[in-house]
């Protein structure tokens, strides 16, 4: 039951990850969280460091799909002025959101990584479909009331990983 929740890689933040680490491990596309993934919860757009890090991944050939279980008005107001593809209401870890984006990227599960901060959305929702995920710190500390619980169900989590020799990196 744990291994649904591992992920493939830990990642202290998204900007450790290089197009050119992805592209080493066929990697063609990104199917990414926003709240406090990419950006805290509360930030309405995209810092500079961040948008010079899609531009990378553009540049690369990666493509890059925001899936997010906010609304359409949060997800909408970040990510079109950065010209990203998105997905609102996700319902993650549901996994009709990540075929979704699968198929707007048009690439294979194998060819797609998962990124978010989440083990009880993100990563549980690649994972199901058997999708590389790739677990980030969140970049705040708050979080809305939902996250908050969730939180508390996954620090449970990884202490049961830790305990079992499943993970072996520092948070």
């Amino acid at each position: 039951m744990l291994h649904y929740f591992l992920p493939s890689q830990f990642a202290k933040r998204v900007m450790d990850i290089t197009p050119d680490v992805l592209k080493q491990k066929g990697v063609k596309g990104i199917i990414t969280d926003l709240d406090n993934t990419l950006v805290e919860w509360d930030r309405p757009s995209a810092t500079p460091e961040l948008a010079a890090w899609f531009d990378a991944m553009r540049q690369a050939g990666i493509k890059v799909v925001i899936v997010s279980n906010n609304n359409k008005q949060r997800v909408q107001s970040f990510a079109e002025p950065l010209g990203i593809p998105f997905i609102f209401e996700a319902r993650k870890p549901l996994t009709r959101a990540f075929l979704q984006a699968l198929d707007m990227m048009g690439l294979k599960k194998e060819e797609v990584v998962v990124i978010g901060d989440q083990l009880l959305t993100d990563v549980l929702g690649g994972n199901r479909l058997g999708l590389n995920t790739i677990l980030v710190v969140p970049v705040a500390e708050t979080d809305g009331l939902w996250t908050r619980f969730n939180r508390k169900m996954e620090r449970k989590i990884l202490n049961a990983m830790r305990k079992k020799g499943m993970i072996y990196w520092e948070e």
